[in-house]
Parts: C-alpha cells; sequence; structure tokens
C-alpha cells in the first residue's frame, strides 16, 4: 500500500502506515539537527532563516497542538512555549531573541510529545470526525515535519563551516532528453477531491480546459541559464519586469545564489563543498524574477499552474489525471530525486521512468519549478482545518511553485501538491522551465 492511499485491511494497517510514517520523519529531523553542535543549533545562519532549534521544536509544538490535544483530548505537554513557536505571531528575523527551548530540552519535548502521539495511536478511531478521517491529521503533521525538514536543509545550505551533510551523488543521465513537448488543447482535471491526505489548497478537483501550448521537456539547465548570463541576461532591463529589474538592482543580482567565477567558468557550492558547474544539472537557487527574465530572453514565459499540471498528470490515453507523472503509485528511486537522497539535482535524462506520457521529464524532484500563477484557492476551496495554513497567504503576493526538490519527502509532494513564496526568494531548492503559446500549425499538427 502506498503511504497515502486508502487502507485496503482497515484501521490496524492504517495505524502501521502512521507509525512508520512519524518514525521515518522523525529520523529526518534527528539527521538534520544531529549533524551539528548546540552553538550551530541555536545560531541563525540567515535572517532568513529560523535557527535550527526553533524548527526542531516547532514541528513537535505542531504535533502537541493537533494530535496530543485536539486528536487526543490530552492534557497540554507545554501551554508555556506555544506562543515561543507559532511561526505567524514571531518573525524569523526575531527567533534568535527569544527565550527557546535549549537543544537537549527541545529534543527532550519532542520525544514526550511523540511518545504521547504513539500511545494516542493505538486507541484512535479513524470514523470520529473528518480530522482524523483517512488518518488526515496525521498525514498532516507528517507532511508539516516534512516541510520543516526541508527547511532546515536549506539552512544548511545557507550556513558557514566546514561540510557536515553527505550523500552520494545522484544518477546519471539514461536517456537524451531536450526540447520541448507539445500538449494538446482540452480539458482535463487539476486537483483532487479523493487523495486523503491531499491538504486543503490541492482541493477539490475541478476541470480545467487550456489552449494547446508547448513546454520544455525538462527543467532549465546550469548550462542554458550561463547563456544567459553570458549573453548579458542581468545587465539587460528588457528582459526583466519593472520589479524583476528593480529587484535585480537593489539585490546586485548576476548569477543564481551559490554561484561564483571559476576561472573561465563558474562553481557552485552546496552544503559547504565547492565543485565546478555542471551543464546538465537543473539550474538552482534562482528566484521568480531571474525565471521570468530567462523565459524572456529565450523567447518563452513560465508555464501557468495548470499548464504544469496538465504536463504532469495528464494522460492523453485515457484523458485522465494521475497521482504523478508515471502513474498512481508512489515515487520509487527510479522516478524520481526526492527524500534528500542526494544533496543536488540529478542531470536531465537520470529519470526516464518518471517522465509523463507526453514525454515531459523531471517534473517530480530535483528543484521546484517557478510558475507565473500567484497563489489562490481552487474553485470551490475551503479551508481546513484552519485559515492559516493556506487561505491567509491568497493573493498577489506569492508566486506559485510545483514539482517538488531534492529535498522534499515523498509524503510532501505528488502532482498536485502546491508551494508558494515570495517572488524574491532563492534561497529555496527553485528552479524552472519555460513555455510558450502553441503555433497555429502546432496546435493543429
Amino acid at each position: 500500500m502506498t503511504t497515502t492511499e486508502r487502507p485496503a485491511t482497515g484501521s490496524e494497517q492504517l495505524r502501521s502506515v502512521i507509525a512508520t510514517e512519524l518514525d521515518r520523519t522523525r529520523a529526518r529531523t534527528a539527521s538534520l539537527t544531529d549533524a551539528v553542535d548546540d552553538d550551530d543549533l541555536v545560531r541563525q545562519h540567515s535572517t532568513l532563516m529560523s535557527p535550527l532549534v526553533w524548527d526542531l521544536a516547532h514541528v513537535g509544538n505542531q504535533e502537541e497542538l493537533w494530535l496530543v490535544r485536539d486528536v487526543g483530548g490530552r492534557e497540554p505537554v507545554r501551554r508555556d512555549i506555544d506562543d515561543l513557536y507559532d511561526a505567524f505571531k514571531q518573525p524569523r528575523r526575531d527567533r534568535p531573541s527569544l527565550p527557546l527551548l535549549p537543544p537537549a530540552e527541545a529534543r527532550a519535548y519532542v520525544r514526550t510529545v511523540r511518545e504521547k502521539v504513539y500511545d494516542l495511536l493505538d486507541g484512535i478511531r479513524f470514523d470520529d470526525r473528518k480530522l482524523v478521517e483517512d488518518g488526515f491529521a496525521f498525514g498532516m503533521i507528517v507532511q508539516h515535519e516534512q516541510q520543516h525538514d526541508e527547511t532546515m536543509l536549506a539552512t544548511h545550505q545557507l550556513r558557514a563551516g566546514a561540510p557536515v551533510l553527505d550523500a552520494p551523488p545522484p544518477p546519471e543521465p539514461r536517456a537524451r532528453v531536450g526540447g520541448e513537448v507539445l500538449v494538446p488543447a482540452g480539458p482535463f482535471t487539476m486537483g483532487t477531491s479523493t487523495d486523503p491526505w491531499a491538504l486543503d489548497n490541492e482541493r477539490p478537483a475541478h476541470t480545467v480546459d487550456l489552449p494547446a501550448y508547448v513546454i520544455d521537456a525538462a527543467p532549465v539547465t546550469n548550462g542554458q541559464y550561463r547563456a544567459f548570463v553570458a549573453d548579458g541576461g542581468y545587465d539587460e532591463s528588457r528582459w526583466w519586469s519593472e520589479a524583476g529589474w528593480r529587484h535585480r538592482v537593489e539585490a546586485e543580482l548576476s548569477a543564481p545564489m551559490h554561484w561564483r567565477r571559476d576561472g573561465d567558468g563558474w562553481a557552485y557550492r552546496r552544503f559547504g563543498r565547492w565543485s565546478p558547474l555542471r551543464d546538465d544539472e537543473p539550474v538552482v537557487h534562482v528566484c521568480w524574477y531571474e525565471a521570468e527574465a530567462y523565459a524572456a530572453w529565450a523567447g518563452k514565459r513560465l508555464p501557468s499552474e495548470a499548464e504544469w499540471e496538465k504536463a504532469a498528470r495528464w494522460d492523453p490515453a485515457t484523458g485522465r489525471s494521475r497521482r504523478y507523472p508515471w502513474g498512481d503509485e508512489d515515487p520509487t528511486v527510479e522516478h524520481a530525486n526526492l527524500n534528500q537522497r542526494h544533496l543536488w539535482p540529478a542531470p536531465v535524462g537520470a529519470y526516464p521512468a518518471g517522465a509523463s506520457p507526453l514525454g515531459v521529464h523531471q517534473l517530480i524532484g530535483d528543484v521546484w519549478e517557478w510558475t507565473s500563477t500567484t497563489f489562490r484557492g481552487h474553485p470551490g476551496f475551503v479551508a481546513f482545518p484552519y485559515r492559516e495554513y493556506s487561505e491567509v497567504f491568497f493573493g498577489d503576493e506569492y508566486r506559485v511553485l510545483r514539482g517538488g526538490s531534492f529535498g522534499t519527502d515523498r509524503s510532501a509532494c505528488r502532482g498536485t501538491f502546491r508551494n508558494w513564496d515570495y517572488p524574491i526568494r532563492r534561497q529555496i531548492f527553485s528552479g524552472f522551465r519555460c513555455a510558450r503559446d502553441a503555433r497555429p500549425d502546432e496546435a493543429h499538427a
């Protein structure tokens, strides 16, 4: 059974799946926080990020609020720290000055919360109310912790000092991938009403009818982006929107984050190690404005969110939308670069088994892909179980990213999963691919 399908044999199997996912997720959290000493845990490595020790206690506090107190109806473990770990009350830049739990106390706290969760899991009924149906509340907490694990991974990328994380390199290319793919005009089903652990902003399923368009078969690579840099892309305002050019000037952008000149070429810093830039890897650590400018320079544009999802999910043979480009089954090591198995994007062509029916590659994993779309609810959106997960972010300030990165866990990544961030952000593992309107001769071929 996949981690988020409805269980075939009832509550006991669902309990087992939940326990496995909780364990797997906590092991990742521990690996990210145990990799550094206490001084590193309490330090703020960037004003864009929290101290790692804040993230650690925050995931425990969310687990306490939702599972121990709400689902379990148990007494609070530490009501006195609720405000300290409320992400809306405490801006990231201010978190180092708070009276946070020190590392040993934070670890003890999350351990105590988890013990109580295991205890209540044994007796939970999954049909009592909507919050626990199909184990949703537990799945929400798993995904929340995995999202913070990816945030902590991004913090590791920003920290100074000796490298502390290690992983094998991703696989080499197994297929030649390039060019563009035509997506025919017509309707498809966007979003989901059936995936039991899907979050509120992925719901409900609805029909979207799109004109024909063309989308890149692979994410934009370092080599392609390097050509934009070499052609003076950062010096020509004509490629940039007014807001993008203003940000480029103010932030003094001249290349993707973590790039530096290396003789006649470029080097890229990965978790404390510098290595020569590899041209066939997807470019990473670019903001939305940079992606938009590159697309204009290339004579294209960024895909809309609906265009991205149709390319990723729509099966022309059946007309249905899949959970993933390759089908409905959970990703394996053959499908996508996920789960922090590797510490950078895989070269283009490394995952032919993960391609969509139309032949679009590496839509899942490697890099989050910027889209042109601002963050809104799908038609018929209903906030659940709280407005602060999605609804408070709706509006023109945020752009949607899709597909996950090498640092995204499979539990927090599927064909309907939506991420969002400010268009200036690039400390995240963000890249992109381009699209364009289909020409009449293409659309009717």
